[in-house]
This record gives structure tokens, sequence and C-alpha cells, in this order.
């Protein structure tokens, strides 16, 4: 079988670095150029200087192009464990990451890599009334900018849910953010400086690693373990060998992996961090997404010292669009709303408010029962096509809760060409390059069950399954 057109120009770029003809740090031809002069298209080229730059050889600047960044092709190339004591790497996974986001609200595809319910599990009706009711009502304040630390009500109602969920927090602790992503950032530049290291689960939400590239820093993974979430052993084992400025981790229901901590490792971990004055960044957007009795507990309820950030949003739950996020910054509180304030001032005042009055008129658990309940229906419908139509040898997490499925495809199949033949056939999905910083997971993917089951996901499942198929009988 003959090899895929960008592969025989990724096979030109490698042989002109071999040869020397490109050394450590030139810059490589435009994609213009080197379109006209291989006579392919320029999206060919793309294609190749991604996956270049997924393996290592190449690496993009914004607004500069690519840049050899390995002097040879011909060096060894070994997978790495996921272990602590790999060095810290610098984080180039942009390109790739900005492709796979190009599914995000792209009407006509499948959105099998968007992570967030469907339209039919949204209080769409709720939410659409109370909209209306405060712009009728309460226009001006509607209009206005809201405080710097968000809009009192809300503020008010998620102190109210903290504290009911075991975490000790005063009324006026939470910032209101755009989304969870905002809340991240603002933590990540209230704990860390440029060049600082950062203690990362593998596999991790990619967009933590687009941050962790735009902020400077650097990146030290541990093993994040599909059942058994992240062992402080390991966080003790990397807490010894290098100086770690802050922690990022999802104890509940990691994305991609799924992966659940358990309570009596969450209290371990931060003591093991308090130990060490070390502040820990919390991911929490998943855990209302719990499918089990009782809500998992969180990092922030065994903070004593004010080291827990933790980071959340509606964005999973009931209003994606919406963009409303709130962190808990502990003793970073005014830190964070300094850099907050010269980011984008507040957060958008009437969105803040229909969330806050969905909130005091009890609305949320309500909702939160039958979303979990359709939840996990589409797990379980998604797991038994995966399983009839997936080759061989393919394995699947079963995830407690969150939105996500990780999938480990046999060896042979690399799930960056699966992306871009998938996304040919208006299929999204998420390759495992993207989820580390270090050449692993190339045969996983990351599948979002949010959205219901209808002839249409069943049928982009069935075309996804072909695919891989196909590619396994490539030699």
């Amino acid at each position: 079988m003959n090899a895929y057109r960008y592969q025989a120009v990724e096979k030109h770029i490698l042989s002109m670095i071999d040869s020397g003809a490109l050394g450590l740090q030139d810059k490589l031809p435009s994609l213009r150029a080197l379109s006209s002069k291989t006579g392919v298209s320029i999206s060919t080229v793309n294609q190749a200087y991604l996956e270049l730059e997924r393996k290592g050889f190449i690496e993009s600047r914004p607004r500069s192009g690519f840049f050899v960044c390995r002097e040879s092709a011909r060096l060894p190339r070994t997978e790495k464990k996921s272990t602590p004591m790999d060095s810290p790497r610098p984080v180039t996974r942009s390109g790739l990451i900005q492709t796979v986001l190009e599914s995000v609200g792209k009407e006509g595809t499948v959105p099998l890599a968007v992570v967030a319910p469907g339209r039919e599990l949204l209080p769409l009706k709720e939410l659409g009334r109370i909209t209306a009711s405060i712009i009728r009502n309460e226009p001006g304040r509607a209009m206005d900018y809201a405080p710097v630390s968000g809009d009192p009500r809300l503020i008010n109602q998620i102190a109210y849910r903290s504290m009911e969920h075991g975490i000790a927090v005063a009324p006026d602790d939470p910032i209101i953010t755009a989304g969870c992503l905002e809340a991240l950032y603002i933590s990540l530049r209230s704990v860390c400086r440029r060049g600082d290291t950062v203690l990362i689960q593998s596999p991790t939400y990619y967009c933590f690693l687009q941050l962790l590239e735009t902020l400077g820093l650097r990146a030290i993974e541990i093993p994040s373990c599909p059942q058994n979430g992240i062992l402080p052993e390991a966080l003790h084992h990397a807490l010894t060998m290098f100086d770690i400025a802050a922690c990022v981790f999802a104890p509940n229901f990691n994305n991609p992996d799924s992966s659940l901590t358990s309570d009596a490792r969450k209290k371990e971990i931060v003591a093991l961090l308090a130990a060490r004055n070390i502040p820990l960044i919390e991911d929490d957007v998943s855990t209302d997404l719990h499918f089990g009795s009782k809500r998992p507990g969180t990092f922030k309820q065994h903070d004593t010292k004010g080291l827990v950030l933790l980071c959340s949003s509606f964005s999973k739950t009931i209003a994606p669009g919406y963009r409303v996020g709130w962190m808990l910054p502990g003793r970073f509180r005014q830190k964070a709303l300094e850099i907050k304030a010269t980011t984008n001032v507040s957060s958008a005042s009437l969105s803040q408010m229909a969330i806050a009055e969905y909130l005091r008129q009890g609305r949320m658990d309500r909702h939160l029962k039958k979303l979990k309940t359709a939840l996990e229906t589409h797990l379980d419908i998604m797991q038994l096509h995966l399983e009839h139509h997936f080759p061989t040898g393919t394995r699947v997490t079963h995830p407690q809760g969150g939105g996500v499925l990780w999938l480990e495809l046999p060896h042979a199949i690399d799930t960056v060409e699966l992306f871009f033949q998938a996304r040919d056939h208006g299929i999204g999905i998420a390759p495992g390059a993207i989820f580390s910083t270090q050449d692993k997971f190339s045969n996983y993917i990351r599948l979002s069950y949010g959205i219901p089951w209808t002839d249409t996901v069943k049928k982009g499942v069935q075309t996804l399954g072909d695919l891989t198929h196909a590619l396994c009988d490539t030699p």
C-alpha cells in the first residue's frame, strides 16, 4: 500500500535534517513554498508538519513558522514510561491541539471530541425564561460590569453549595471566572513564574498543556491510573527528585482517562504537598457528574493551609456557552483578583445573574439527577457499540462518572492518522498524543458520550470502527 502523501512530505523534511541541510533551530519552508515545490496541497504539508511536531523533530512558534528542534532523525526513539524520573519538558503540542479544537461548535460534525452534554440534556427552557426575565426586569444591572470577584448572588450560591459539599469556605471567598479554563489560568499565574516546573498527571487534559506552554512553564508527569487515579507514592517520588512549584491535578473523573482518586489518597496527597508548602490546583469540573450515590470528595476538603486552589464551572452541567466558572483560591485570593482584573476586568453579568437565579430556585439538583441518568445510559450504549465495531484488542475504560471514554487501540494504529481520516468523514475525536508532553498514547483516543445516541452518532461510531479496522490492516 502506498504511503499517504503527507508521509512523503514528512520523509523529505527528515532527509533534509539528516543530511544537515536543515540544522538545529533552522526555519522550515513555509507551507505555501513547500506545497509549490512538492506539488501537494497546503493542507497536506500542514499535516506533515503537525506529525513532525508530534514526534518532536520540529516546533511551531507563533507568527514565525516551524523550526527544527532535533538535530538528527536517526537518533534512537524509545518509549518512555510515565514515571517521575523523566526530565522536565517544554510543551509543544499546540499545532495538533488547535486542529482538534476546530471541531468545537462546528455544525455538521459528529462531536465525539467535545466534552459537554448535548443540547437535549441542558435546561434550555428554564435558563431561557430566567434570562429573559432578567433582561426585562433588571436591564441596567444585566448590562453593567459585574464586580471583579463576580456577581454577589452567584458568589453566595457557590459558597453555599461548597459548604454543602464539605468545603470550609467563607461567603465571599469564590471568584467568578469565564469558565474553568480561566480559573486554571489565573491559578497558575498566581503561584508560578516563567521557567517553573509544574507536576501534572499523565494523561492530562490537553488545554492544561497549552496553558503551561503559554505561560512558559515546564511539566513533570506522574502516571494517572484509570482504576486508581493519582498514587501518593508516585507524587512523593517526584517531590524528592525535582523542584516543584505547583501541581495541577483532576482527582475526580480526570480528562481523558476518567480516573477517580480515592478520598483517602486525596487526603494523603494534600498532606504531602502541605508539608512542603507546594500549591495544588484542583480541576473539579466533572465531580457533579458522578454515577454513584455519594459525591466524591475533593482535595479542597482537606486543605487547612489555603494551598489548594479549586477550579470548576457550569460548562459540563447546565450551560457550556454561558462560560461561567469559579475558583476557590485559598490564600492566593488577592493575587488572583489582581490577575482577574488585568485579564478581562470581570465576567459577563447577564450569564452570572441567570446562573445565580437558576441555583436560587433550587433547580440544579433535580437537573443533575436527570443528566447523570442520561449520561450513564449513553455510556452503556456506546460501550456496547465500541465492542461490536472496533478491532479485537481494543480496551475501553469503565468510568464511574464524567463524560469521556479512553480507548486503547491495537499498537499498529496511529491515532493522529485516524483523527485526520475521521475528520474527513465529519467525525470529531481527540488523538491520545495531545494528552501528554511525551511520546506516549499514540494508539489511544478520547471519545465523549455526552451527546444523545442518535442514528447519526451510531453511524459515526460505526464509521470510526471501520476506519480503525482499515488502519489495523495497513502494513
